[in-house]
Formats: C-alpha cells, sequence, structure tokens
C-alpha cells in the first residue's frame, strides 16, 4: 500500500496520542485492557481509523467498543489539540481481526503438525509396493 510520508507521520502521532488517552484519560468502567494495534490515515489527512485489540473475551471487546464510541467526541479533541492541523480528522474505532487471524493460523499449523506425525508413524513400519530396488540395471555383458 503507497502511502504518503506525511499520512504516515500524523498516523503516528494519533496513535500516540490515543494510546496515552485510553491509558492515562479515559476513566469509563467498560473500558478494558485496550491496545492501539494501527492508525490508518487516508491521503487528504480526513479520514482517521485506529484499529485496536481487547484482552479478554467477546462481551469485553464489545463493552471496550462502546465505551471507545462514546469517547470519540473526546478523542477527537485532544487529537485536534495536539496536532495542531487545519482540519482535525474524523475517528472511526474497528476491532482488529489480527488475533481471530493468529489463532486461526496456529490452529493449522497444529492441524498440519498432527498429521506430518500420523505420516511419520505410518512410514515407520511401511515396505516398498514392489521389488526392493524397482530401478533397471544395465545387463551385465556375462549373461
Amino acid at each position: 500500500m503507497a502511502e504518503n510520508p506525511r499520512a504516515r507521520k500524523v498516523a503516528d502521532r494519533i496513535h500516540e496520542i490515543v494510546a496515552v488517552m485510553i491509558d492515562r484519560k479515559l476513566k469509563d468502567p467498560r473500558l478494558g485492557m485496550v491496545t492501539v494495534t494501527d492508525v490508518r490515515v487516508t491521503g487528504d489527512l480526513q479520514n482517521a481509523t485506529i484499529f485496536y485489540t481487547v484482552l479478554g473475551d467477546e462481551a469485553d471487546l464489545r463493552s471496550s467498543g462502546a465505551a471507545l464510541e462514546s469517547a470519540r467526541g473526546m478523542i477527537r479533541s485532544e487529537v485536534g489539540k495536539q496536532l495542531s492541523l487545519r482540519l482535525t480528522p474524523t475517528i472511526d474505532f474497528v476491532a482488529d481481526a489480527l488475533p481471530v487471524t493468529a489463532q486461526s493460523i496456529e490452529d493449522a499449523l497444529v492441524a498440519a503438525r498432527a498429521r506430518d506425525a500420523e505420516l511419520a508413524r505410518q512410514r515407520e513400519n511401511a515396505a516398498p509396493a514392489g521389488d526392493a530396488d524397482p530401478y533397471k540395471k544395465p545387463a551385465d555383458e556375462t549373461e
């Protein structure tokens, strides 16, 4: 994904600002252990998408998402104060699918290891289907 350097710098700064706000300023009891994983800003710096993960189960994810949505205005105003851009980008919070994807990859690797181990057990006592040496050999001159 080709991205202009200014948008990347703004995204990094928004990442820092939002992470600090979640850690220190937001006092919502619904907010769990939230980690900001990535921030993507459009090329015109008008929209920012903030990806986050939550330690816990699906209920923790939903409640933390609701807390972030309710604090969106406060977060946006703080981002606007600290960035000092002409226009403050709109903010959208999106639950990051990275942990789910990582878990599915991990499950696939475990299944592949189990299949490899089963094939190794089957190969231990296997015998060739034909002759022990299936390759043709040149005829001896003496025969």
